[in-house]
């Protein structure tokens, strides 16, 4: 069953800026992707989603309920944290959340308990003073103490240390195992790639492709390299017909594109060639994105 819908959104700022007609379907206890760099139109939806916005066309829904209509009802139940934390001054962490509690009608704090312990928070100091990385840990208490069953999350472990990402994202996997529809927005490769069901990549405000994720990692195309012993058998290989996606003759090293029913053909061609070494690539969410976003290296990890 769908619980979040983003059905032909548009909200068009000019110049090129905003969302596209973007269509989006979250069932229950999915965990969906919504991966692309910053300013692709990533926050814009999710504002849309959290009724934060009205939409120029189209329209975006929570169980049911148009976003923008019923956003003071929908705000109270989904845990949703912000890419940007804006807290208040003159308070402690301890104050922010005994204030989110009376707003939220919290009784029973066990679940809060948890997880300040879980992210190793300590809350007894002010927000004045606390660092991006405690802020952004204060924001993820708050947004799940109540132990909301959908969690609407963008960029959410940004400020976070390398420790404290990790700790972050076995904690999703453990919600979505608990049955919590998630939806997520990111720009960081692993965090997509170790949490979600689903992904959808969108650029310049329109999404450009979706897919399920373990259809990405079983995909039929495979990349090898293959280091020949010497210069002879390299020029050799490199004028069968295949597709090289690199060459580097001074490693004397080719990596090779084939299909699953080209797999065969190329052992018997590996086999009597004179190779030093053979290795498998998998095809990985950073190969398949970059394959839209070859002119951006605003991302983690990309080489």
């Amino acid at each position: 069953m769908s619980v979040i819908d983003v059905s032909n959104l548009t909200k068009d700022y000019g110049h090129g800026r905003g969302v596209f007609d973007v269509s989006i379907s979250v069932d229950q206890g999915e965990c969906y992707g919504f991966l692309g760099p910053n300013g692709a139109g990533k926050t814009t939806t999710i504002r849309h989603l959290m009724g934060f916005s009205k939409p120029q066309s189209g329209s975006t829904s929570i169980t049911g309920m148009d976003s923008w209509k019923n956003s003071a009802a929908l705000q109270k139940t989904i845990g949703y944290l912000p890419g940007e934390i804006a807290l208040p001054q003159g308070i402690t962490g301890t104050g922010f959340l005994n204030m989110m509690k009376r707003m939220r009608g919290l009784k029973d704090d066990s679940y809060l308990k948890m997880l300040l312990e879980k992210f190793e928070l300590d809350p007894n100091i002010g927000t004045r003073q606390m660092s991006l990385g405690v802020k952004r840990k204060l924001a993820v208490v708050t947004a799940f103490m109540h132990d909301p069953d959908i969690l609407i999350l963008d960029e959410p472990t940004s400020g976070l240390d390398p420790i404290m990402q990790e700790i972050f994202i076995e904690y999703i996997v453990d919600e979505k195992k608990r049955g919590k529809t998630i939806f997520l927005s990111s720009h960081i490769f692993h965090e997509v790639d170790a949490t979600c069901d689903k992904i959808a990549i969108i650029k310049d405000g329109r999404v450009i492709s979706k897919f399920v994720a373990d259809d990405l990692k079983n995909k039929s195309d495979k990349v090898y390299r293959i280091t020949f012993r010497n210069m002879e058998a390299y020029h050799k290989f490199e004028k069968l017909s295949y597709n090289f996606p690199s060459k580097n003759p001074d490693k004397k090293r080719l990596r090779v594109h084939v299909h699953d029913e080209e797999v065969n053909q190329l052992i018997d061609d590996i086999a009597k060639s004179d190779i030093a070494d053979f290795q498998e690539f998998p095809t990985t969410l950073e190969d398949y994105f970059m394959k839209f976003y070859k002119e951006d290296r605003v991302f983690e990890g990309v080489k």
